[in-house]
């Protein structure tokens, strides 16, 4: 980092923040007045949504635009920053994203230009985990296992971000929850330039909230879920890579990969969860329904806002734990995150039974 952005770092992150908000809040009315224009609105005969009015999709927009002008203006390329091949990313997903928004999307076409977009980044990029660092006793990686385990990771969190779009404000304080955390580990760890990427998308989202909590005026869509996604991912892999190796005379942050799934455990765990019932229920696991845990929190009687808390909450103190506990290592500390999530999701079941049967039992806890 240039030695006047060193000496003035809070003014230049200062910048980001408010430069990305203002962006996104001057971009979403304008939007909003083109979807009503052209009618370019939500599917409301589809069983999932939760709403029943006309509610454009097309926040992505403004988010995207927000988040690649920011990076443009105040970025500092570096060593750890190949900024080329992550706009290059986020541009050719952002383009899959618009068209899926307006008109669809085959599938099979998303899933193949994520690879693309997951192979850009990993390969001519360098974008990937070149190590376990001893999760399940597993060190150094291959370059060839390397290259495959990174892509397979950019897939599954770019669609685990899609599919926790599903009520107001979900995705969205996810999102600068996840990007808040690794921009302040950045900042400890002397990674100004990375720091930079994730507040521009912490303002994005920022500015977009004001438009899509309860009662949404807008959601992020297609477009701005696997944006969302996508810089996520990256930014969790250079923090797993850059943490492990970082020398800032500051106390050292052990169980790095732990600390990186807790802060991404809201949509890991939703994903595998939901791709685990389908499969046992011999169903597509990407067959849409509504047993992501947010419309199972919304069956308890809580609204959007409220579902949208409990689960930042939950994410929140999931971080907590991983740094406080960061001692345990790796394996046993993403054991403990897991069981917790799971218990969690136990009480949950319990408290939907006891709701739906009128009556509150222990034995409800097993069926």
């Amino acid at each position: 980092m240039p030695e006047f952005l060193h000496d003035h770092q809070f003014l230049y992150y200062t910048l980001i923040l408010v430069l990305s908000i203002l962006i996104t809040l001057q971009s979403i009315p304008s939007i909003l007045h083109v979807a009503r224009m052209r009618h370019l609105y939500d599917d409301l005969g589809h069983f999932r949504k939760e709403h029943d009015h006309g509610i454009p999709r097309l926040g992505g927009v403004a988010i995207f635009v927000s988040f690649i002008i920011t990076l443009l203006l105040f970025c500092v390329t570096g060593q750890q920053l190949p900024l080329n091949y992550i706009l290059a990313s986020c541009v050719i997903l952002f383009a899959v994203g618009l068209k899926d928004d307006l008109s669809g999307v085959n599938p099979s076409t998303k899933f193949f230009m994520q690879f693309v977009v997951s192979a850009i980044l990993v390969i001519p990029g360098n974008i990937r985990l070149t190590s376990m660092y001893g999760v399940l006793g597993i060190h150094t990686l291959g370059y060839l296992p390397s290259v495959c385990f990174t892509i397979l990771t950019i897939i599954l969190i770019v669609n685990a971000f899609n599919l926790i779009d599903g009520i107001d404000g979900l995705a969205g304080t996810t999102g600068v929850i996840v990007n808040g955390a690794f921009a302040a580990l950045f900042i400890y760890i002397h990674q100004y330039e990375l720091a930079s990427v994730c507040l521009a998308m912490v303002g994005a989202l920022v500015g977009f909230l004001r438009y899509n909590l309860t009662p949404a005026k807008i959601f992020m869509g297609d477009t701005g879920s696997m944006l969302l996604g996508l810089v996520s991912v990256v930014m969790a892999i250079k923090f797993i890579e850059v943490a492990n190796s970082y020398d800032s005379g500051l106390p050292h942050i052990h169980a790095i990969p732990a600390l990186a799934i807790a802060i991404l455990i809201g949509p890991i765990f939703d994903t595998f969860r939901v791709f685990s019932l389908r499969i046992l229920n011999k169903k597509s696991p990407f067959k849409a329904d509504r047993t992501h845990v947010h419309h199972r929190i919304l069956r308890l009687g809580f609204n959007h806002l409220q579902t949208t808390m409990i689960l930042a909450g939950v994410n929140v103190i999931s971080i907590a734990l991983a740094l406080l506990f960061h001692d345990l290592g790796s394996t046993l500390l993403i054991v403990i995150i897991c069981v917790l999530s799971l218990l969690f999701n136990w009480g949950i079941t319990f408290a939907i039974r006891c709701k739906e049967r009128g009556v509150v039992s222990v034995s409800y806890l097993f069926g």
